[in-house]
């Protein structure tokens, strides 16, 4: 296989978009399995877990790989439900293309515009594909043009829908400019034929084939100019110039199917093949040498012990060879390396730069972490986590589960980075962390299926922040005489405002070695660690600026210790100063329902404290846009459902950080 035969692609969208089905039907159309699975039925193979197939949502993010077209496609299916996010974020950090679905009735969704602002950050190439096209209310050009407005992409539509809703039966294909359609063959199963464009589609396709060739000549200055002086565009040549668009995210190709008829799978794994990138085309700046260099990009555990996912960028990881995790500095031994086919393994003697492998024998490298060659050393970016929002005590049932119990939890927390784990210092509570309750939830049924702990759980709480309101400015002297050597720093600490998601800054402004600059990082320490617990509740310190102006220093006196106490005790003090007030999460909740209830909808989330900020109308349905504190949507969902007889249902996902009333302040 040359190095041009590969894909790494993701598919990412908003729950219940239909990802896991069309990852199912790409396995059945590329021959990977012989029978198809169904989300409503729980047996897919990509969602294996047993609360996947329970819930009938992803959880868990599987890799698994299919050949088409001599292509080998390295595929993850990921999660689509907000709480499950850092999936989908580790794994666009290491793939090198992303098939976007969308709902061909709902568009584009909260958790879609959260997935494409994560593709915009690691820069990852997308084509989309309009899913569920023969739903009842489905509309096409609708999405297009919502993709345009809400995600400020620039959609190149590749092709055009025959038939609408129950009538829809294939596409027209712009590029050849053929009726691609899937009547049953004699098993019953569609089967793509390909055919003339109906008469009365002609005009319209094309205006739309036009409109597609002048967008996508714009990427090659020859092609171009050939167009401009009147020659046509081949086949090829078009093909080619959606590829160079793709590729410099200058348009994202738009493709129309319904996954769950088998409709359109085929262009879309061509559309793979012919427009996503190959690992080269993406490859990362990793200074001289060929050595190995692969990025630990999730960790599972099973009976058998820990099995890492990595993608290798450079060089070849052989099964039983020695590493470095430059993150640790710790050596590592690649015991066995295998290919994952969703839970089942193939075993391989080494993997090449490009692929997406797991590995077992890995004792101390977590997600995020580099391993490289010994001899030639790197740290390539890192993984990052959402912060969490929410926190749960939990304890066991049993008190001789404790040690169960620990051992589980901590295995959960290495494998999801977004979780977290605390004690609390009062009460000796373990508290687990985590950005969503159903998260939380899944988490703690995991400890009991896999680990056999059934635990009691406290209220949830908020995790709450604290800030401050108006500039300030102190003057504190740390100073300390009970003979033998004594303690003195004097610093001089201004706080100002930041903007909400700035977290916390510290800068310097000591001049004349008013201060030695050995001793400012010690009053960045001082500060930061009292910065971990403000002076209202205990909660973390966000969105301020620290100045370190002034202060002065004792020739024998003055140590990094006098100085880190000094800048923790100034830090309290400015904080209070300067009006402190409580923060809390503010959640952007999409509920959709039928008309009938929007009323009793609004009503609720206004008794939520809710900012309701747009209605929609799609098809029977209305979709209610609000900001909610997340401390008002405990327990949501049942009583949506009660207020609508179970026919509601909600998304919510972290927006932004907002005042909390009083009343929130005196219970913290």
């Amino acid at each position: 296989m040359n190095k041009r035969q590969l894909r790494n692609i993701g598919i990412i969208a908003h729950v219940d978009a239909g990802k896991t089905t069309v990852s199912e039907r790409i396995l059945y159309t590329t021959g990977a399995i012989h029978r198809t699975g169904e989300v409503h039925l729980g047996n897919t193979t990509m969602d294996y877990d047993p609360q996947e197939r329970a819930r009938g949502i992803t959880i868990n993010s599987a890799a698994t790989t299919v050949a088409w077209r001599a292509h080998q496609i390295n595929l993850i299916d990921t999660p689509g439900h907000i709480d499950f996010n850092i999936e989908v974020n580790r794994s666009l950090r290491v793939l090198d293309g992303a098939v976007v679905v969308f709902d061909g009735v709902a568009g584009v969704e909260p958790q879609t515009e959260t997935n494409w602002r994560l593709a915009d950050r690691y820069g990852v190439p997308r084509i989309a594909l309009i899913n569920k096209l023969d739903r009842t209310g489905a509309d096409f050009a609708r999405v297009v043009a919502m993709m345009a407005e809400r995600l400020g992409a620039r959609p190149l539509v590749m092709q055009l829908p025959l038939g609408q809703e129950a009538g829809f039966e294939g596409m027209i294909d712009l590029v050849s400019m053929q009726a691609l359609r899937w009547p049953l063959n004699g098993r019953g199963q569609p089967e793509l034929t390909v055919g003339s464009i109906p008469e009365h589609m002609q005009p319209a396709a094309q205006a739309a084939h036009d409109a597609l060739v002048d967008t996508a000549v714009e990427q090659d200055d020859s092609v171009l100019a050939a167009y401009l002086d009147g020659q046509d565009v081949s086949e090829a040549q078009l093909r080619a110039c959606i590829r160079l668009g793709t590729l410099k995210q200058a348009f994202v190709p738009v493709f129309a199917g319904s996954a769950l008829k088998n409709k359109g799978i085929e262009p879309l794994l061509d559309a793979v093949v012919d427009y996503l990138p190959a690992p080269e085309d993406r490859a990362q700046a990793l200074g001289g040498g060929d050595g190995f260099a692969a990025l630990v990009f999730k960790v599972v555990h099973d009976e058998h012990g820990a099995l890492s996912y990595l993608r290798v960028y450079r060089g070849q990881a052989q099964a039983g060879s020695m590493v470095l995790n430059s993150s640790t500095g710790q050596r590592e031994r690649l015991s066995r390396v295998v290919q994952m086919q969703a839970n089942q393994r193939e075993e391989l003697t080494h993997a090449m730069a490009g692929d997406i492998v797991a590995v077992a024998g890995l004792k101390g490298s977590k997600t995020g972490h580099t391993l490289c060659d010994p001899e030639q050393p790197l740290v390539l970016e890192e993984i990052h986590a959402p912060e969490p929002v929410i926190t749960m005590a939990v304890e066991p049932l049993a008190r001789e589960d404790q040690s169960s119990f620990s051992k589980g939890l901590h295995t959960l927390v290495d494998e999801d980075p977004s979780l977290r784990l605390s004690q609390d210092n009062e009460s000796g509570q373990t508290l687990l962390s985590g950005v969503g309750e159903l998260q939380l939830e899944v988490t703690l049924e995991k400890l009991r299926s896999r680990f056999g702990v059934s635990v009691h759980t406290g209220q949830p709480q908020v995790a709450l922040r604290e800030t401050v309101t108006r500039d300030a400015r102190v003057r504190h002297v740390h100073k300390k005489q009970s003979g033998g050597p004594g303690q003195f720093a004097e610093v001089v600490l201004r706080i100002e405002t930041l903007p909400r998601g700035e977290g916390l800054r510290f800068e310097s402004e000591v001049t004349g070695g008013a201060i030695p600059r050995e001793f400012i990082p010690s009053v960045e320490d001082g500060v930061r660690r009292a910065a971990r617990a403000g002076v209202l509740a205990d909660y973390p310190v966000v969105d301020v600026l620290v100045v370190l102006e002034d202060g002065s220093f004792h020739e024998r006196d003055s140590s990094t210790l006098a100085f880190e106490l000094a800048g923790s005790a100034a830090f309290a003090q400015v904080q209070r100063a300067a009006l402190p007030v409580m923060l809390e999460p503010v959640m952007a909740v999409q509920v959709t329902t039928p008309l009938d209830y929007v009323g009793d909808c609004i009503g609720d989330l206004n008794r939520r404290r809710a900012l309701v900020r747009q209605q929609d109308q799609v098809g029977n349905a209305a979709v209610i846009h609000a900001m909610v504190p997340l401390q008002n949507l405990f327990g949501y969902i049942g009583n949506l459902r009660a207020l609508t007889s179970g026919r509601a249902s909600y998304s919510m996902q972290f927006d932004h950080y907002a005042q909390a009333p009083t009343a929130l302040v005196a219970t913290a």
